[in-house]
């Protein structure tokens, strides 16, 4: 475990990653959208002070792509960053050729390239939808295999993990947007309080009182489909991903600043 700052040191935090540390799914009204957004301003309250963020995540990017250009985007920011959060893998999931390990050495190259920087490094397992979803027992296999490299990796290295994939609350359904495949506004905060606990010693995160979902019926199911499958379906035939032509909604460094006075925190 590296030596832990003082909570007046500067915190720049950037996010890098695809849809979900992108923040797809929360329309919730808050500054900075998504779990990385609200972990952002969850930092300057528990630190009480001023936290830099930037979020260089796009959505529907494979791991490769995150590592090659997110990461070297995130080293790039002037000044560095202090602290990056590392979340990629789902979109490989749904591909022919998931390898576990071949993604793993790709993450121990970048990680060594993060710690030679001096730069601290979070890693959280992505998201599992595959309760609801089309191929749901091969995704949930892929991502428990995805998730105890994650585990075992994070343990070797002495890095923060925040295993979101296997998390005991978040398989069920009032924590996904309509799409089922991208956490609502509920969802995000669970795992930005998750991250909070794991890479700053925040508080233990509590389970949001939320209804239990209503049974769907047959016209919202064939609704789902047709809005949300068939075009899914349609870009994997044709080559295409969801985040062609997109860029990084945060790229550069914005000033986060609490939104409450606290207590002394610090980076753990």
């Amino acid at each position: 475990m590296s030596a832990v700052p003082a909570r007046t040191d500067p915190v720049r935090y950037v996010a890098i990653g695809d849809s979900f540390s992108e923040g797809v799914g929360d329309d919730g009204d808050v500054p900075f959208p998504g779990w990385a957004g609200r972990l952002a301003v969850g930092l300057a309250d528990h630190l009480s002070g001023p936290v830099s963020y930037a979020n260089l995540a796009i959505r529907g990017r494979l791991l490769a792509g995150v590592l090659d250009g997110q990461l070297d985007a995130a080293l790039a920011l002037d000044p560095a960053p202090t602290l990056i959060t590392f979340c990629g893998g789902g979109n490989d999931m749904l591909r022919p050729g998931y390898d576990v390990d071949v993604l793993l050495g790709r993450l121990a190259e970048a990680a060594d390239a993060v710690a030679a920087r001096g730069i601290r490094l979070a890693l959280l397992s992505p998201a599992d939808p595959s309760a609801r979803l089309p191929l749901g027992r091969m995704i949930n296999a892929r991502g428990d295999a995805w998730a105890e490299a994650l585990n075992g990796f994070s343990r070797e290295r002495g890095l923060p993990f925040v295993d979101v994939s296997r998390d005991a609350h978040l398989g069920r359904a009032e924590f996904w947007s309509e799409d089922r495949l991208h956490m609502n506004p509920l969802g995000h905060q669970r795992v930005a309080d998750l991250a909070l606990h794991a890479i700053a010693d925040g508080p233990e995160a509590a389970v949001p009182r939320v209804p239990d979902a209503t049974r769907t019926s047959v016209a919202t199911e064939l609704r789902y489909y047709r809005d949300h499958v068939v075009p899914w379906v349609r870009r994997r035939v044709t080559g295409r991903s969801s985040g062609d032509g997109r860029v990084a909604g945060q790229g550069d460094w914005a000033p986060v600043m609490p939104s409450r006075p606290g207590g002394p925190g610090r980076l753990t």
